[in-house]
């Protein structure tokens, strides 16, 4: 399933009124972690899987990455990254799903907050794996599946309205989740730590780095919000070179 709710303009709206949509990458809490796990991108050439409004694009040519591609299935999306771009990026208009480049294409391939909507995953990272040169750096970031195992992604409250615990059932039952974001109904699709991690492995990335966004004083000093991901993880970060 290709989802596009970023062309509805009421959606749109609301996306583009969070602080990520204003601010930038700053704003992203999970930023810092995802710039550590980035190797030295001078000089290389970069592809951006579901890249919004392009932050990570522009990041990548402000650290003098030779060329950037964007996609993106959003007409929105793509107009807001153009406005704000410089000649070395080139945007497409497209499904993640639906990539198909030359063999050894790029030397790296991000995606941030993207693949959880991608319903075969073993199928794109094949993909990857083929417009990668060995030795290429494939860098993601995925709700966490604690996160995503069940659809209502929310806490269990008590009588007084505490967040008690995060409820986690149906961990291993993968596949299609009906949730709400920005008060809209998205699909997501659950996947489990071991599927992310030996999907990557079986096809042909050697696994270099994990994180699950622990947050650290500096987060938790500047945003009391940052509180609650102490009690559950909310992203799963994954850094793989191409064997």
């Amino acid at each position: 399933m290709k989802q596009n709710k970023y062309d509805d303009s009421g959606f749109f709206a609301k996306y583009s009124a969070i602080p990520r949509s204003i601010s930038g990458l700053e704003a992203a809490g999970e930023w810092g972690t995802f710039r550590s796990l980035l190797p030295d991108l001078r000089g290389k050439r970069v592809l951006d899987l579901g890249c919004g409004c392009g932050w990570h694009c522009r990041y990548a040519r402000e650290q003098q990455a030779e060329s950037v591609v964007g996609i993106d299935l959003s007409g929105n999306m793509l107009e807001r990254a153009r406005s704000m771009t410089d000649p070395g990026i080139e945007y497409r208009r497209g499904a993640i799903e639906d990539i198909h480049f030359s063999a050894g294409e790029f030397d790296v391939v991000i995606s941030s907050l993207a693949i959880h909507y991608v319903e075969r995953f073993d199928l794109l990272c094949r993909e990857v794996q083929h417009c990668l040169r060995p030795g290429g750096a494939f860098v993601l970031s995925v709700e966490h599946p604690i996160y995503t195992a069940l659809a209502a992604q929310d806490w269990h409250y008590g009588p007084d309205g505490a967040k008690l615990h995060w409820p986690l059932d149906h961990y291993h039952d993968e596949g299609p989740r009906e949730a709400r974001f920005l008060e809209d109904d998205v699909i997501k699709y659950h996947r489990n730590v071991a599927s992310y991690l030996n999907t990557l492995i079986d096809s042909g990335f050697t696994v270099t780095k994990l994180s699950e966004l622990q947050p650290t004083p500096g987060m938790l000093k500047s945003n009391a919000a940052w509180q609650e991901e102490l009690r559950r993880p909310m992203f799963l970060l994954l850094s793989a070179i191409r064997n």
